[in-house]
């Protein structure tokens, strides 16, 4: 245990035989959090005491399902190990998140890289040197928030990840729902429209369809075809930013049609989070996700909307905030999740 443990003294004010005094060395184990983006990444290695010896926020990385972008995703968390001053051989594991199905109890993803004959984790493992788990982007950003987050002693919450697509992380009793293999939480590819639109799933109407980043940029550029003003112009570097450019434009540049699309989005959501609310009655919802950054222009349509469609009795019960981690949550809810993982095997032996 003296690894583990530091000796900080006697207590000095104390009468009688004075106790000592022992603190957990915040230099006995690090851990790993990676969390991937469609066209960004971000990193961080924290001690047991959870607190960022490094952290790297929001860099450029395209993920593509492809063995080029597997191997650079596994050259760039080397890099940043090797460039970090922690001993390798400190770090006592590593949780990289990616969307979409994850089964992180046996190391597969079936969106990204997805390998019948070996799980995902034993390939980054091999290449990285170091035990990994694989989560679930949004459930990873739930247990961030839920650890270091917005929530505030709350045991049932219900997290939002509103980005390109849409899904949520589940937080039930104090502890993260996973679903029977990990699947859960696939709100975005929930079909509610008749709209005959093809969702990136391959199905017609999905939530998605009309409520994501990806549709956001698909309606503004119908808007524009139909002959409305906007001072925001796309451009054509990188498709999964295109969304960014317009809640940027509502933000910072108070575009109307910017501003009309995405209270028009929120609005919707809202409608459709009710029936989330009305079957799980959670004591807090959190949006969080790229359009978390929108405030009020997403937080007051969603709260209207939620209003109006759940049970009064149900809506009476839950708490509606934003994020307050940020680009943060996925990073930290890595780190909260290979943490206790790691913890529990080594109390277990």
């Amino acid at each position: 245990m003296e690894d583990y443990v530091i000796d900080m003294g006697k207590v000095t004010n104390s009468s009688g035989r004075r106790p000592s005094l022992y603190s957990i060395n915040p230099t006995c184990a690090y851990f790993l959090g990676v969390n991937v983006n469609r066209a960004s990444m971000s990193i961080g290695l924290q001690n047991i005491k959870n607190e960022f010896v490094s952290i790297e926020l929001d860099f450029s990385f395209v993920l593509e399902n492809t063995p080029e972008s597997l191997q650079e995703l596994c050259n760039i968390i080397n890099s940043f190990i090797d460039d970090g001053s922690v001993d390798k051989r400190m770090i006592v594991g590593a949780c990289i998140n990616l969307s979409g199905r994850i089964n992180s109890i046996e190391g597969f993803s079936y969106n990204y890289f997805f390998s019948e004959n070996r799980p995902l984790t034993e390939i980054i493992s091999a290449q990285l040197g170091l035990p990994v788990r694989l989560e679930n982007d949004t459930r990873a950003m739930a247990y961030g928030e839920y650890k270091e987050g917005i929530v505030d002693g709350e045991q049932n919450v219900i997290f939002v990840n509103y980005s390109w697509g849409v899904a949520i992380g589940m937080i039930t009793d104090g502890k993260l729902y996973y679903g029977k293999s990990g699947y859960s939480g696939e709100f975005g590819h929930s079909t509610l429209f008749n709209n005959e639109i093809m969702c990136q799933c391959g199905k017609l109407g999905c939530l998605e369809t009309e409520i994501s980043g990806w549709s956001l940029v698909n309606q503004f550029k119908n808007a524009l075809k139909e002959g409305k003003q906007s001072k925001v112009k796309l451009t054509d570097s990188s498709e999964a930013l295109q969304h960014h450019a317009i809640i940027a434009g509502a933000i910072n540049l108070e575009d109307n049609l910017c501003i009309e699309l995405v209270t028009i989005q929120s609005e919707k959501m809202g409608r459709y989070l009710s029936i989330i609310l009305n079957i799980f009655n959670p004591e807090l919802l959190v949006i969080g996700g790229d359009f978390s950054k929108l405030g009020d222009y997403a937080l007051l349509p969603i709260q209207s909307a939620l209003k109006k469609y759940s049970l009064g009795l149900v809506n009476r019960d839950v708490k509606l905030k934003k994020s307050s981690l940020g680009l943060r949550a996925g990073v930290i809810g890595a780190c909260c999740v290979v943490k206790e993982q790691m913890l529990s095997t080594l109390i277990s032996n």
